[in-house]
């Protein structure tokens, strides 16, 4: 789908269902340097289980126009407008990494329009090692690997896929690889910029989950549980063998999580 935002084109993946009738609207965020195809495995399942998914890109990722938001705060302002923009009353927010930032900052500047939050790979705090930050400002590729090695645990190393014909880390790579020059720089600046997680989370008085990576070496478990301990009774999820890119590497994980929160009912398969 494509909204204007600001005068731009704004672009959304749908799971490949047409956005009919008034179902509930699951809004999923990317992370830096990401895309929408991230959701790509969890915007199919809602959208065939009576919600309309919509995983939008941010400006100037993906297919949506513009150029790289520099704080998560302008970030948050910019999907409510595509909110708006959409026509959607309220929608439930799936976040990932720097996504979840976004979430939590929609979750405390809009809360009219946030009827829940899902964090996958969220922390207090999301620094950038200098050697990630120099790449992503001056050679993609080395950052692109840097950060497939990282964000993946284990068994994403070694060929235990979970989803067959899927090449974890060499698609995290070329994701990153094709994004567009200094979006990630931008991205990672602004994650280390944001110091607002744990207010924005005090805040928050929506349903909330946190999705943690137990092998997350980029938003490590420990912070993950600090952020969760921010909010209001939420439901903690963590995933044996699972690093940052919880939504490929443990995927029915993650979609169950997101279909609990936002149904208030508990899925087992």
């Amino acid at each position: 789908m494509m909204v204007s935002v600001d005068g731009r084109r704004a672009h959304a993946s749908t799971g490949g269902a047409e956005l009919t009738g008034d179902d509930p609207v699951v809004l999923l965020i990317h992370g830096a340097g990401n895309d929408s195809t991230v959701w790509q495995l969890q915007t199919r399942y809602l959208a065939y289980r009576g919600f309309r998914a919509v995983a939008v890109d941010l400006p100037g990722h993906g297919h949506s126009e513009g150029d790289p938001l520099p704080t998560i705060e302008a970030m948050a302002d910019w999907v409510a407008r595509f909110v708006e923009a959409a026509g959607f009353d309220s929608v439930h927010v799936v976040g990932h990494s720097m996504g979840t930032f976004i979430a939590l900052e929609l979750a405390s500047r809009h809360p009219g329009i946030t009827l829940s939050i899902t964090l996958c790979a969220t922390a207090t705090a999301m620094p950038v090692h200098p050697d990630l930050l120099a790449a992503a400002e001056h050679d993609l590729p080395a950052a692109a690997a840097l950060m497939a090695a990282w964000a993946h645990a284990r068994p994403a190393h070694v060929g235990l896929n979970p989803t067959p014909g899927l090449w974890m880390l060499g698609g995290a790579r070329a994701l990153v690889e094709n994004s567009r020059p200094g979006a990630l720089a931008c991205d990672f600046r602004a994650c280390m910029g944001y110091t607002g997680a744990e207010a924005a989370a005090a805040t928050a008085t929506c349903p909330a989950t946190v999705v943690i990576g137990l092998g997350d070496k980029m938003t490590p478990p420990k912070s993950g549980r600090a952020l969760a301990a921010a909010l209001d009774s939420p439901m903690i999820v963590e995933l044996e063998n699972t690093g940052h890119y919880v939504m490929t590497e443990n995927p029915r994980a993650v979609k169950r999580a997101i279909l609990t929160t936002v149904t208030g009912v508990s899925h087992q398969k």
